[in-house]
């Protein structure tokens, strides 16, 4: 795993266009290096900002939309169209305006599946098997970024402090129940799963995620504190605005715009 890089903007809205436009950039070398890209969405208030400038953008049309697949870090088991879902943000803020392939969106099941959520998190980690090649060495593919918000408990993903699927080693996604964030019962990708990726980016804005921004950069296990155990194999990067970054050393984080 790396070692993780700062950069820090303005302001939350400064912050969603940088990272719109660098995830832009990525996915349009990838493509041109690979062909195809995998890509893991987050949810929450700043990962569907993210998409929305997105969908903004003109650069958006140098992506491949056709040949990237687009999955999910963690999902609220609720039904499907739900607000909680965080499909459904991902759909209005930018699938349903870019010429995605269907069979490439690889949502997790929702609740009115007709599966229990173990059974759920069984068939998302069969969908991800078979989306491996290889050259992956493992049960997931090799995802060329991976998006995650942080919790101020430090949470990525449906990852909670102490939570037994922090314990996971050998299942790629799991079902979690009893979240102490509503709704309770989600499913979600484990760390041997995000350890997976070429890049993780951690995206945090506001100064509620402080303190856990802080940890999340320090020597503190995975277990108490998960978003210190979220790296990537290649990058790992923190995306903050200045009230996230506001608790670590100024020579931590390098200043990206004024």
């Amino acid at each position: 795993m790396t070692a993780p890089s700062v950069l820090v903007h303005q302001d939350q809205s400064l912050l969603a266009k940088a990272v719109a436009a660098r995830l832009v950039t990525r996915l349009v070398d990838v493509q041109a290096a690979r062909g195809g890209a995998h890509l893991v969405l987050t949810g929450g208030g700043v990962g569907t900002a993210v998409l929305e400038e997105i969908a903004a953008t003109p650069a958006r049309d140098a992506v491949d939309w056709g040949h990237l697949d687009v999955w999910w870090g963690d999902e609220r088991y609720v039904s499907t169209g739900d607000e909680e879902r965080n499909e459904t943000g991902a759909r209005k803020a930018l699938l349903d305006h870019v010429d995605v392939d269907p069979k490439r969106v690889h949502a997790m099941p929702s609740s009115d599946s007709g599966l229990s959520p173990e059974d759920a998190a069984e068939q998302y980690a069969a969908e991800l098997r078979a989306a491996t090649r290889p050259e992956d060495h493992g049960v997931v593919p090799s995802f060329d970024v991976l998006m995650l918000g942080l919790g101020p408990d430090s949470h990525v993903a449906s990852l909670f402090p102490g939570m037994p699927a922090l314990y996971e080693e050998e299942r790629p996604v799991v079902a979690v129940r009893g979240a102490p964030k509503p709704p309770p019962t989600r499913l979600s990708l484990t760390l041997p799963s995000i350890h997976t990726a070429r890049e993780v980016w951690i995206i945090a804005a506001g100064e509620s995620k402080a303190g856990a921004v802080r940890l999340a950069l320090s020597d503190a296990g995975p277990v108490q504190v998960p978003g210190a155990g979220a790296r990537g194999r290649q990058g790992t990067l923190f995306l903050l605005d200045r009230a996230a970054a506001s608790q670590l050393p100024p020579e931590l984080g390098r200043i990206a715009s004024p």
